[in-house]
């Protein structure tokens, strides 16, 4: 193959959160295929430290350091009648740098990760265009509006409203837009006005068995086996999704926990927790761990790993990677979404509050059940989930247009 440009929203390095993970094994799968430019985004210090990364996977880069304060991008949007999500991304620097990669190389195809990056596809490009939108961002907002009251609720819906209307000319500006299950590639396809005209496919995510292989971790020395039981939470911790999990589990699963096991410690491992979050801390056998080193210790020291979501769009990193450790899981219905796992089997799925209550409880008490649902799910994630077979449809997608395209 020849040449890619690769967009993609936040640096594909260090692959430490659900984004940068499913974007760094994609850059990588790009990049085994031919040499690859890769026009990106920093947030953080650790981020714009990832100069020699870049370099070793990148024919060419530009990292830009995103610091426009979300106030501004708001302003920008309302002005100029597009989501605040474009807006936010939105810099010239990236811009003239694409026209010059273009102009440079020979660019034979643009690989897009999340729908923030299509505004850099240029409108005269004729080559393959891939758009990993990952989620339906447009659904995951109108969910927002309806927990939110005004004027959040007001501001949700606007966002809501003007991404459906980019992920409707994503999709038809692309050769193929990927989702991250199958269920989030149907919604998607049931929200597009001219569904006929768009290439719409899922591409799972995978996991990374051997880097979560309980064999290779050792417990976290903090979280003795003769204390708790542990119940672990990971993630990034300012996400709303999480911090609505958290803030579930907190006040209204673990002091049903705690009245058969008063002793029990429910763990926030994940970086930059939200005030709501922090708040929790010491209350009630809550524990707020913020950014750690590494999770995996965590998830080793768990007697259960929990998920309460309520808005989960796509796959669950997180959950994935509990189960690749071997550890029992504890999810909500939503966080089960796009893994192909049987209930009871592989982990544990409850409907509401008083079902996760009754499942924790239940594996708390039976430890050789707990242990042998772990397992389970480790030989689940090691036959069905690994990133190679995940990927391999990409080199397909990528070798020449899949069908039409609208060039607006």
């Amino acid at each position: 193959m020849g040449e890619t440009l690769f967009l993609a929203h936040r640096v594909p390095f260090p692959p430490n959160r659900g984004d940068k993970i499913r974007s760094h094994h994609l850059l990588k799968a790009v990049a085994a295929l031919g040499p690859v430019h890769l026009g990106t985004f920093g947030e953080t210090d650790e981020d714009m430290a990832c100069e020699v990364e870049l370099a070793g996977v990148a024919r060419s880069h530009c990292l830009v350091r995103r610091t426009k304060p979300l106030p501004q991008a708001g302003l920008e949007a309302l002005a100029s009648g597009k989501p605040v999500s474009l807006t936010a991304f939105a810099s010239p620097r990236l811009h003239g740098w694409v026209a010059e990669t273009l102009a440079r190389y020979t660019i034979d195809r643009i690989v897009v990760f999340s729908g923030q990056m299509g505004q850099y596809v240029p409108a005269g490009f004729d080559g393959p265009v891939v758009i990993d939108l990952c989620d339906v961002d447009s659904a995951k907002f109108e969910a927002y509006a309806r927990d939110h009251s005004w004027p959040r609720a007001t501001l949700d819906r606007r966002e809501a409203r003007l991404l459906a209307r980019e992920e409707e000319r994503l999709a038809q500006r692309a050769d193929v837009t990927l989702l991250v299950t199958e269920a989030e590639a149907t919604l998607f396809r049931s929200r597009l006005q001219a569904p006929d005209r768009a290439d719409v496919r899922a591409l799972r995510n995978g996991i990374d068995t051997d880097g979560y292989d309980p064999a290779r971790v050792d417990r976290h020395p903090e979280l003795a086996p003769d204390t708790g039981p542990h119940l672990v939470f990971t993630g990034q911790m300012d996400y709303p999704p999480n911090v609505a999990a958290v803030a579930r589990m907190a006040s209204t699963i673990l002091p049903h926990i705690r009245l058969q096991h008063p002793t029990a410690q429910f763990h926030v491992v994940g970086r930059a927790p939200a005030a709501e979050v922090r708040n929790l801390d010491g209350q009630g056998g809550v524990r707020v761990w913020g950014e750690v080193p590494d999770v995996k210790p965590f998830l080793a020291s768990a007697d259960l790993v929990v998920a309460p979501l309520t808005i989960a769009r796509g796959v669950q990193n997180k959950v994935l990677e509990a189960m690749a450790m071997a550890r029992p899981v504890v999810l909500s219905t939503d966080a089960a979404t796009g893994i192909d796992a049987r209930d009871g089997e592989h982990f544990a799925v409850g409907q509401d509050d008083a079902a996760l209550v009754r499942h924790a409880l239940a594996l708390l008490s039976n430890p050789s059940a707990a242990q042998a649902m772990g397992q389970s799910a480790r030989d689940f994630v090691v036959r069905n989930q690994g990133w190679e077979a995940m990927l391999a449809p990409l080199a397909g997608m990528l070798s020449a247009p899949q069908g039409c395209r609208d060039a607006a």
